[in-house]
């Protein structure tokens, strides 16, 4: 009984070792094996075998990656000091490096998110960073792609989520918008007076060279003031209405 016990605990660990190295990978994930030390390459998706004992096996997700880079304090061209913060999106497109060339990628790539964050942004004005957002993130992401290409990474976008102003620019730039729009407003009715006074002017030439017009001009506001409800109307009598009837009454 103990020489039949002996082979057959040995075949039940032989099977129990050959079926621990079958790994199932999904159509996402890949498996980067080391074989004694030395990497071997990539397996995957679907049923992979890893040698127990002589084999490891790093399992990698080829999936994007969405990364939320905390607030930076930065400090404006302008002397602005500011927190800003962005998301990054990334994927691995080669595990193969993604495991060699750095310890830990996420984290690797982080920092250098981080960094590169507090230094584009610091680069700019104020203004630059309200209102030409598209062109911050086309530079980082830029500059995040060449320096995690060695590691086979791929930065697919970045964007700035939030730009943390002080309470006084705040309060500053509310008062320059509002002084903004005043003097919109003030252009605007200027250029409003500027155009009737050219149509004024424009109305005088006309009448100036037909005196009839201003007859008609003013039988016209005679009707529109009796159109209200007034028992009585005094209005003034131009001389000029009642040339033609005098000008009848003069003996030739």
């Amino acid at each position: 009984m103990f020489g039949l016990g002996v082979p057959l605990t040995f075949v039940v660990l032989v099977v129990v070792a050959i079926i621990s190295g079958i790994k199932i990978l999904k159509e996402y994930e890949r498996a980067v094996v080391f074989r004694l030390g030395r990497m071997v390459g990539s397996r995957g998706p679907g049923i992979v075998y890893i040698i127990p004992g002589i084999e490891k096996m790093v399992r990698m997700d080829l999936r994007t990656v969405t990364m939320d880079v905390p607030p930076q304090d930065v400090i404006t061209r302008d002397n602005v000091s500011v927190k800003v913060n962005a998301v990054l999106y990334f994927r691995v497109l080669e595990p193969n490096r993604a495991v060699r060339e750095v310890e830990n990628y996420l984290f690797a790539t982080s920092q250098l998110a981080q960094v590169t964050l507090r230094s584009v942004c610091g680069q700019g004005e104020l203004d630059d960073l309200l209102s030409a957002r598209e062109k911050i993130n086309s530079r980082i992401q830029e500059i995040l792609d060449a320096q995690t290409e060695p590691w086979g990474i791929k930065v697919v976008l970045v964007e700035l989520k939030h730009i943390d102003l002080p309470q006084e620019m705040q309060r500053a730039m509310a008062k320059q918008a509002e002084a903004e729009r005043e003097r919109r407003a003030k252009v605007i009715h200027a250029d409003g007076e500027f155009q009737a006074s050219q149509k004024l002017a424009d109305a005088a030439e006309v009448i100036s060279k037909q005196p009839v017009a201003l007859q008609l001009r003013f039988l016209q506001s005679l009707v529109e003031v009796a159109s209200e409800k007034n028992s009585t109307t005094i209005f003034p009598v131009p001389i000029d209405l009642l040339t033609p009837f005098l000008k009848k009454n003069e003996p030739t």
